[in-house]
């Protein structure tokens, strides 16, 4: 397909389009610490699913990735219930990383998920980045059916 010439130019008083963000090493920069990128649930959590979506058709089903995401939520709930209690959960929260390992290893998920899974787990440091982690991967798979459709 060739390339348009056509080039648009920002409406006057439509704010552009953010730039990717991503760091020099490829990776996303998600960031739960305030203040929050004002793209962290809308242009992030798209990269984030367009790239996860990227795996072939056998990897990072819907319904597996709604896995990892229940058990976030389940923990969530916890930690919103007694926030006092996040240091005691997050070794179980962070336990996520190697269930994310083992289903690599059975070829349900692939590298980019596991990546984006332990990335997002890292940013998690108190009850209120974990509620923040929550919101970013509810937005991520918004975007991940959008990219990838039924599966």
């Amino acid at each position: 397909m060739a390339q348009s010439s056509y080039q648009s130019r920002p409406h006057p008083q439509r704010r552009e389009e953010a730039p990717r963000q991503q760091t020099e090493s490829g990776r996303l920069n998600i960031r739960f610490s305030k203040p929050l990128d004002a793209e962290l649930f809308n242009g992030i959590a798209k990269q984030a699913a367009q790239a996860v979506s990227a795996a072939d058709r056998n990897r990072n089903k819907t319904t597996q990735l709604r896995r990892f995401y229940d058990e976030l939520c389940m923990w969530e709930e916890k930690v919103a219930r007694q926030p006092e209690k996040f240091d005691e959960y997050l070794p179980f929260i962070r336990m996520l990383n190697a269930k994310a390992a083992y289903a690599e290893g059975r070829k349900l998920v692939d590298r980019t998920f596991v990546d984006l899974l332990a990335q997002t787990l890292r940013e998690t440091t108190s009850a209120e980045t974990f509620a923040t982690c929550k919101l970013f991967w509810e937005a991520f798979m918004g975007f991940y059916k959008q990219e990838r459709g039924n599966d």
